[in-house]
């Protein structure tokens, strides 16, 4: 006796019939076109190339929320269920273009003009006159070899966190407490640090430690008056935020390892050093890695630490782009030129962290 099942029936929601799919691509297109078209015609009046666009950009996001849904249905007609499973993503896709790549696009467009908002005209498409002002400017350039400095300073942080997540992963008295205590400084704001320490604590008059600095016979312990003082004192304070995110990501590496491995070593004569060169080193660069390269990318965007304390001073000594970037916007309220600068820089970042991706991968690859 034959089984009922509904494979028939399912097989006609998985393939959907030919009328169904010609209709679903035709409206696909032309809602793209039609969207396109829109898009093209609101820019270019925008720029002052034609007058045929609307008062405002409040069209444009309707007739994009018109294309999303007819993106939807026509996924629908074209796939059959694959499409219905498609159309679960579709709120994150219109959630990722809406608040990600329109915001890029438009700031791509900002940075070609001279729109300033202290200035009645609005905002003018100006060509690459702001890509020349940044070439020439030798304020950014600056502020761009300064973050070499605040880079390589990230190495600086790597290893004093190694030596304090193998300290906490070693068996020592009061280890919980000395855990949540290494911790506390990842639960302040970075805003809230560079007040309690850049503006108290070392404050060169009454601070406890320029008062320590005296006591031990340092004459004038200004530490945010000498330029290289003064990015130390930057460095050291973003050290104190920073250190324990690195801590916490090396610690968990150091729990993970399997601890078979460092037992037959130890029974097999190896020192202390030896185990850790041999085997815990390079079973930890993966995490090692990871660490790294967030923390250069977090490094790469300091600024409010910066801000409240130096405002980039002395003489630009401790200046970073993104406070660079900051003052253009809030001080000069030069939205085109800042947003120039901001999308030169995220390309810089892109490419810099790409090729420490690509760097590391080859040098893990070598290593194992």
């Amino acid at each position: 006796m034959p089984l009922v099942t509904n494979a028939p029936f399912a097989a006609r929601r998985a393939t959907p019939a030919g009328k169904h799919v010609l209709l679903g691509r035709a409206l696909l297109a032309f809602a793209t076109v039609a969207f396109i078209a829109v898009l093209a015609l609101q820019s270019l009046d925008a720029m002052g190339v034609i007058a045929l666009g609307f008062q405002s950009w409040r069209p444009l996001l309707y007739v994009y929320l018109i294309w999303a849904v007819v993106f939807g249905v026509s996924q629908v007609m074209i796939r059959g269920e694959a499409g219905e499973r498609a159309a679960f993503v579709l709120p994150a896709v219109l959630f990722t273009v809406a608040m990600v790549i329109f915001p890029t696009i438009f700031g791509l467009y900002i940075a070609f003009t001279d729109w300033n908002l202290s200035a009645v005209e609005g905002r003018r498409f100006n060509g690459v006159d702001n890509l020349r002002t940044l070439l020439a400017d030798a304020y950014f350039w600056n502020a761009l070899l300064n973050m070499v400095y605040y880079v390589l300073a990230v190495l600086v942080q790597y290893a004093i966190a190694f030596g304090l997540a193998l300290l906490l992963n070693a068996e020592i008295k009061a280890r919980k407490f000395f855990r949540v205590a290494f911790l506390l400084p990842l639960m302040l704001s970075p805003v809230a640090v560079s007040w309690m320490i850049g503006k108290s604590l070392m404050e060169y008059r009454f601070g406890p430690a320029a008062t320590l600095a005296r006591y031990l016979g340092w004459d004038n312990p200004a530490f945010f008056s000498t330029p290289w003082l003064a990015r130390l004192s930057i460095m050291a304070m973003d050290a104190w935020v920073s250190i324990p995110f690195m801590m916490v990501l090396l610690l968990a590496g150091l729990q993970a390892l399997p601890a078979e491995i460092k037992e037959a070593a130890r029974v097999d004569g190896a020192t202390g050093w030896q185990s850790f060169k041999e085997i815990t080193f390079p079973l930890m660069l993966p995490v090692s890695m990871t660490a790294l390269i967030l923390r250069i990318i977090f490094e790469l965007k300091l600024a409010d630490i910066v801000i409240n304390v130096t405002a980039g001073g002395p003489g630009g000594a401790t200046d970073t782009v993104s406070s660079f970037i900051f003052r253009e916007y809030r001080d000069r309220s030069n939205v085109g030129y800042g947003t120039m600068l901001a999308e030169v820089y995220l390309v810089i970042i892109i490419i810099f962290v790409a090729l420490i991706l690509k760097g590391a991968s080859r040098w893990m690859q070598r290593t194992n």
